[in-house]
């Protein structure tokens, strides 16, 4: 379990390192972008228009940094987990049945990121098979890789909360 524990840290700090880079590309590009629209619109630079149109493949690149960051995210968030929750059921159970509780959610939400997961992993060969290609003749598929990276380390903070959450429970019943 401490080399899992140990695995899931050092995913954490390349995640974040990865969120920050992609998170900074998306403002410098954004920047540009909107700079050399404002030069071209309202100054009527010429050189600006030429600018734009050899970075048009920006803003295709920026929606796609949206998306893995929004997976990326999702997949800390949960490992910290501060994941949006509906919980009905916290106030009407006994304080005791937490830990049950707390198993069976996780439980679920294993089966629940390994089903996506698969389904990720289909597409994905399809993409590969028949997809098109996003920007600069880049196969789409690149880019989506992150829906079943993303469901993985999501699945993979999950089982790691389920194995936690478990040995809570049986260290409860044993007591």
């Amino acid at each position: 379990m401490k080399t899992l524990k140990w695995i899931d840290k050092g995913l954490a700090r390349l995640e974040v390192w990865v969120i920050i880079t992609f998170l900074s590309l998306m403002v410098i590009l954004t920047f540009i972008q909107v700079c050399l629209r404002g030069l071209y619109t309202h100054g009527h630079v010429q050189l600006a228009n030429v600018l734009m149109g050899h970075i048009d493949w920006s803003e295709p690149f920026v929606r796609l940094l949206v998306l893995w960051l929004t997976f990326l995210g999702a997949s800390l968030i949960t490992g910290e987990n501060k994941h949006i929750k509906i919980d009905l059921f916290s106030t009407l159970l006994p304080t005791k049945w937490l830990p049950v509780r707390e198993f069976i959610l996780s439980t679920v939400c294993v089966i629940i990121s390994a089903t996506m997961l698969f389904v990720c992993t289909g597409y994905i060969k399809i993409e590969m098979e028949f997809g098109g290609t996003v920007f600069l003749n880049l196969p789409s598929w690149i880019g989506e890789l992150i829906l079943p990276v993303g469901f993985a380390l999501i699945l993979f903070r999950f089982f790691l909360r389920t194995i936690d959450n478990g040995l809570q429970v049986l260290r409860e019943i044993t007591k």
